[in-house]
This record gives C-alpha cells, sequence and structure tokens, in this order.
C-alpha cells in the first residue's frame, strides 16, 4: 500500500520560519511532549523510585533507605528525595555526598521543611 506524499501540505506553517525560529518551535514541541511525564512524576512517586534516584546519585541502598524512610515519614517524599538532599547541601553549604550521609545518620531533618518554603 503506497503512503500518500503529503510532506509540502503538511510543511506550509513550517516553509517561512528561519532556522532559528525552526530550532526554538522544535524546543517549543519537546517541552510540550515531555511536560506530562514531568507533571507525572512530580504527583506519582514511590519510596522504590525515590530510593533509584538516590542510587544514581551515588548512594548506596543502606544510605538511601533511611533518607526515603524520612521524607515517607514527614510526608515529604512528593518533594523527591533528590531534590531533597541536593537543596539540604545548599543550604548547609556541603556536598550533595554530605548531606545525604548526614540525613541517612538522622541529621538535619528539622531543617528538611523549611527547604521547600519560599525555595531554597
Amino acid at each position: 500500500m503506497a503512503r500518500a506524499d503529503d510532506f509540502e501540505q503538511r510543511r506550509t506553517h513550517l516553509a517561512d520560519k528561519s532556522d532559528e525560529e525552526l530550532f526554538d518551535y522544535f524546543w517549543e514541541l519537546a517541552g510540550r511532549v515531555v511536560q506530562p511525564m514531568l507533571d507525572a512524576g512530580k504527583v506519582y512517586t514511590t519510596p522504590a523510585v525515590e530510593r533509584s534516584v538516590l542510587l544514581r546519585m551515588g548512594f548506596s541502598s543502606i544510605e538511601a533507605k533511611p533518607i526515603v524512610d524520612g521524607l515517607v515519614e514527614r510526608s515529604l517524599l512528593g518533594h523527591g528525595a533528590g531534590n531533597t538532599v541536593w537543596r539540604l547541601s545548599e543550604k548547609l553549604g556541603v556536598s550533595v555526598r554530605q548531606a545525604g550521609v548526614a540525613l541517612a545518620s538522622g541529621e538535619h531533618w528539622e531543617l528538611v521543611p523549611g527547604l521547600y518554603e519560599g525555595g531554597k
């Protein structure tokens, strides 16, 4: 079965755009495609997903578990474990690794809820 060649007809809305405009339009469309996935990631996460994020950030499973458990206990999992560790590292002026290990050891949890109020 031959496919109808309608390329010229479908590209009419792009014909007068410059390379720069096409580049910008591409990234606009890419953003529209990805946005629902980003939105879903903010709303639908699980402890397993958040532990996985921490593992990819270089934490061991022994370190990741208490961080995620701490977020679950405080109903903060939706903020993301990696985001939480990063924000804490920024607040404390230490590396992401140091902040995460501190949380895993039970330190600085009193600072975590404030990380999301009005930014860092």
